[in-house]
């Protein structure tokens, strides 16, 4: 069969050429297949891999912490991550078009938008600090090196000794620090600590407390965005070509800080404490809790992004192979990258003779502090901290790249017209100078009070919530049998027996037990020393709550609209699978999406067992409407005279 030719041709309309087999001319494809696996690896593989990862199993009881980690991953992460792989590439829609399957509990979809900008906005001004970081390392010395600076306070105590040639220059708490670390070392304050705290940040003294806007910080904040827009700029056909730089080279500036950071005195200690399991925090929901969040965090599950990538799919895609490969390779990132973090926390510990629970300040700091500090450490050291922070913005623009293209997506499909679509570099770009003004305040000296209340609330249990729900309405709203079909018509073999049970029962039960006991043994955040007061809190339960309320108050306005004489009427028909919920392409839609009258003509193959009698009806039935037949996305599709 002819069509057949067109199966190994990669994606991409050509302007110009005829429409090739899974091609949607009218919203676009990926380049190819590798693009979508990079980017979805840029997307998962983060800073979280980095900061987050890392500072849990500090928090966590080192080692303990991956046993939780792991199950979650296996019964909840990969599952969640294959479904809904398969749940945006089977429509050919966003987070919020895939939603036909069940127009009631669209509030999902806007749940994941909510979310997703919450991430998108405190996510970018990490990268910006690390382009701050980059700007401030083309230098032939790194300015948090030596405790002689102005913003160095007397407990400053650097892994480098001051030269003489800057004992002139060097103000009093240089001069002291020394002594200040013999005396009393419980109040030691690393170079880099006091530079990222004192000069960076300028910190103030409560969240409450803004101060003034950190000009540098916001001139990087507003460098990230442009970066991003214009890696966005043609959506998935530029970002596409990106990230076979971004999502790779990560891997080899960790591979060469890792090999530096295991030759250094103390290592083995700092990977024993990393890997050493404290049983006793295992019985803490709560650890079980941040294991659940960080893989819906890692992988980017609930976030819409999964969704939104895999709609630009293929249709026969192997997501399931996707799911897999990107999801292992994700986590065993993690993983590596806390045996990067952990030797240079050890080197630190060794060092100032004290254990490696007091060496690391908590969240983004953690990137901020023990890397700068590492990085004194090697020979040419402001190479290897450009290489480091060129790392950390690689790994950020990744994440954000699909964030940003999660709510770009979300809108032009919900519009829909051929302007839109046409005009989607203009949806990108109000998106983006939204994101850089919604971003400003958290570039204030509380900024980072701010960013990790969001970080805490705006990105935990909601994820969850999210993630539970939509299982629900997938297996047992819509139903399990028929979404298993999906998946077969799609893939060509049924979802793994392993899968059909996670979806239907473990992963739901697991992550509404995780959720109940993660609010039983609630404790309110803290940044250090600083407790946040009472009213922030509620803002940031505020910020949880808004892509979680999304959900009932969407089903209620649909359940309102929906046609039906009597509550349970409407309740059934606001359920129901829209008329439009399928694949996207005319040429896919068979079986029970196949549909009557000249839209239902399709390019592929005829079934071998079709009569000639059949065959002949339906030659007769293309004369008569033409050799050019409207697809089901928009496009023209021309049919070969043989076909």
């Amino acid at each position: 069969m002819e069509e057949k030719q067109f199966s190994g041709i990669l994606n991409g309309a050509v302007p110009g050429e005829p429409v090739k087999k899974d091609e949607n001319s009218r919203r676009g494809n990926w380049g190819n297949q590798i693009e979508f696996v990079l980017t979805s690896v840029g997307y998962a593989v983060g800073l979280g891999n980095v900061w987050r990862f890392p500072y849990l199993c500090y928090r966590n009881g080192g080692g303990a912490f991956m046993f939780p980690y792991f199950i979650m991953l296996v019964f909840c992460g990969i599952p969640l991550f294959f479904l809904e792989l398969s749940f945006g590439q089977f429509t050919s829609l966003g987070c919020l078009g895939v939603w036909k399957v069940s127009p009631m509990f669209k509030g999902v979809g806007y749940g994941m938008m909510v979310v997703s900008t919450y991430i998108g906005i405190y996510y970018n001004v990490v990268i910006c600090i690390a382009f701050y970081y980059f700007f401030m390392s083309m230098t032939n010395l790194l300015p948090w090196t030596y405790c002689n600076n102005p913003w160095n306070t007397p407990d400053c105590a650097g892994v480098m000794s001051t030269p003489r040639a800057n004992t002139t220059f060097a103000n009093v708490s240089a001069v002291v620090s020394g002594v200040t670390e013999i005396v009393n070392r419980t109040k030691r304050t690393s170079p880099s600590e006091e530079y990222w705290r004192n000069y960076v940040l300028n910190i103030s003294d409560g969240i409450g407390n803004f101060g003034e806007v950190r000009l540098p910080i916001l001139g990087c904040l507003a460098v990230s965005w442009v970066v991003v827009f214009l890696c966005l700029i043609r959506g998935v056909k530029s970002s596409g070509k990106v990230v076979y730089f971004t999502a790779t080279f990560p891997y080899v500036v960790l591979t060469i800080l890792f090999i530096r950071g295991i030759t250094l005195e103390g290592a083995v200690s700092g990977i024993k404490y990393y890997l050493t399991p404290q049983w006793e925090k295992i019985l803490d929901a709560k650890v079980w809790g941040d294991a659940a969040s960080q893989i819906f965090y890692s992988l980017g599950c609930a976030w819409g992004g999964l969704i939104t990538m895999a709609s630009y799919n293929k249709f026969h895609n192997n997501c399931f192979r996707d799911s897999i490969i990107i999801s292992v390779t994700n986590c065993a990132t993690s993983v590596y990258a806390g045996f990067v973090i952990f030797s240079i926390l050890g080197f630190m510990a060794h060092h100032l003779g004290v254990d490696v629970s007091e060496v690391a300040d908590h969240g983004p700091g953690l990137a901020f502090v023990a890397y700068p500090e590492a990085l004194t450490l090697l020979p040419i050291s402001p190479i290897w901290s450009l290489l480091f922070f060129f790392m950390l913005i690689l790994l950020g623009l990744g994440t954000q790249f699909c964030l940003l293209e999660t709510l770009v997506t979300a809108v032009v499909d919900e519009i829909g017209t051929d302007w839109i679509i046409k005009n989607k570099t203009y949806v990108t770009l109000g998106v983006a100078v939204i994101g850089f003004l919604l971003g400003v305040p958290l570039t204030t000296q509380a900024g980072i009070y701010w960013l990790l209340l969001m970080d805490n609330y705006a990105a935990s249990f909601s994820l969850v919530v999210i993630s539970c729900i939509m299982c629900i309405c997938i297996m047992y709203v819509y139903g399990h049998k028929n979404y298993f079909k999906d998946v077969e018509m799609m893939l060509g073999f049924p979802p793994p027996i392993f899968f059909r049970i996670c979806w239907k029962y473990v992963s739901p039960f697991i992550i509404t037990f995780i959720l109940i006991f993660t609010v039983i043994q609630y404790k309110p955040i803290t940044y250090n020393d600083y407790v946040y007061p009472s009213w922030s809190l509620v803002i940031g339960f505020a910020m949880a709550l808004s892509s979680v309320i999304c959900i009932p108050i969407y089903a209620l306005f649909k359940i309102a609209v929906s046609e039906g004489s009597t509550f349970l009427e409407r309740l059934k028909n606001s359920v129901k699978p829209d008329p439009d919920w399928g694949p996207a392409l005319q040429e896919h839609r068979k079986g029970r999406y196949a549909t009557t009258g000249p839209e239902s003509v399709e390019v592929c193959p005829l079934k071998e067992d079709l009569k000639d009698e059949g065959k002949e009806k339906l030659k007769e039935k293309e004369d008569e409407i033409g050799l050019t037949i409207p697809g089901s996305n928009g496009s023209t599709l021309n049919p070969s005279p043989s076909a």
